[in-house]
């Protein structure tokens, strides 16, 4: 009896273990971001399973997880030929995203391997019809082709490639040479233009400093010449007032001589014209009427 009880509590056990091994695999927490594609006997359901708990067929379902979240992917250096027969080495991060679940799984068989090697091929393809110097200065418009081929690439394996950045470029070793000399005669060119700026800058400042004091130096000038023609046309103004008042003195002190006075005048000034050396003696016409003024009516009688 103890050794049927025993056999019956290890079969009990061994069913019990069995089935929780059997529910341990049937149930399945999906996170928000991932999808189950499941297989139920070797077919896809047309519908991913998650989020949350999952319920799955022990030995008849297979889960396949699909992350759906964006992913970044590195490509290595991958040596390229330009269309101008220039050897060079980039590298570029390319971001994608599940769309469809179920045909990531069902269309491709190892997606990013395949997905990798797609965007080396692209990368060559791409950089093949750019010149070198384009691959140096349009760095955006390459990324946009890298990123619009290899998404019609991925387009039919439901995933979406986002956005494409390239990281690195390494050009040859003469041409890096030929761009250090480049930037350094353009570092050159511009110290040039900035110090000729910064010359003629100055003279203009010069310039328009003895302008400033010219105009400056002109109006004082022209200020200190109406004053001094403002100051000499008050002096003419007064001394003609002084002439003017003048005459009218001597204007009324001659209204007050009496004709003796004049006659002794005209005496005094034929006095001194005797005392000069000279032969000629010049008699005024009105002499007789000057003596008859003199002398009044006495001499008359």
């Amino acid at each position: 009896m103890d050794f049927l009880g025993g056999s019956l509590v290890c079969i009990v056990g061994a069913v019990l273990l069995v089935g929780f091994i059997f529910l341990a695999n049937s149930i399945r927490i999906v996170p928000e971001y991932q999808r189950l594609v499941v297989f139920r006997l070797g077919r896809a359901l047309e519908i991913p399973k998650g989020p949350g708990i999952v319920l799955l067929i022990p030995v008849v379902d297979r889960a396949v997880k699909v992350d759906l979240r964006e992913q970044v992917r590195e490509v290595p250096h991958q040596t390229s030929i330009t269309k101008d027969n220039a050897p060079i080495s980039i590298d570029f991060l390319w971001y994608y995203k599940v769309l469809n679940p179920r045909e990531s799984v069902l269309q491709v068989g190892n997606f990013e391997s395949a997905a990798a090697g797609i965007a080396a091929t692209t990368l060559r393809a791409v950089i093949g019809g750019i010149p070198l110097d384009d691959v140096l200065s349009e760095r955006e418009h390459i990324n946009n082709m890298l990123r619009t081929r290899l998404d019609e690439v991925t387009e039919r394996w439901g995933v979406k490639v986002t956005n494409v950045e390239i990281r690195e470029i390494i050009p040859p070793r003469d041409v890096q040479d030929a761009m250090n000399r480049q930037m350094s005669a353009e570092r050159i060119r511009r110290a040039v233009v900035t110090e000729s700026t910064g010359t003629r800058e100055a003279a203009v400042n010069v310039a328009e400093g003895e302008k400033q004091s010219n105009i400056l130096r002109a109006e004082g000038q022209k200020q200190s010449a109406i004053l001094a023609a403002e100051g000499e046309r008050q002096a003419q103004l007064l001394r003609a007032q002084g002439f003017a008042q003048a005459l009218e003195t001597i204007f009324t002190a001659a209204n007050k001589v009496d004709q003796k006075t004049m006659t002794l005048q005209y005496f005094e000034t034929l006095k001194s014209m005797g005392m000069s050396p000279s032969t000629k003696y010049i008699f005024p016409m009105e002499f007789t009427s000057m003596l008859d003024n003199f002398l009044g009516k006495d001499s008359k009688k």
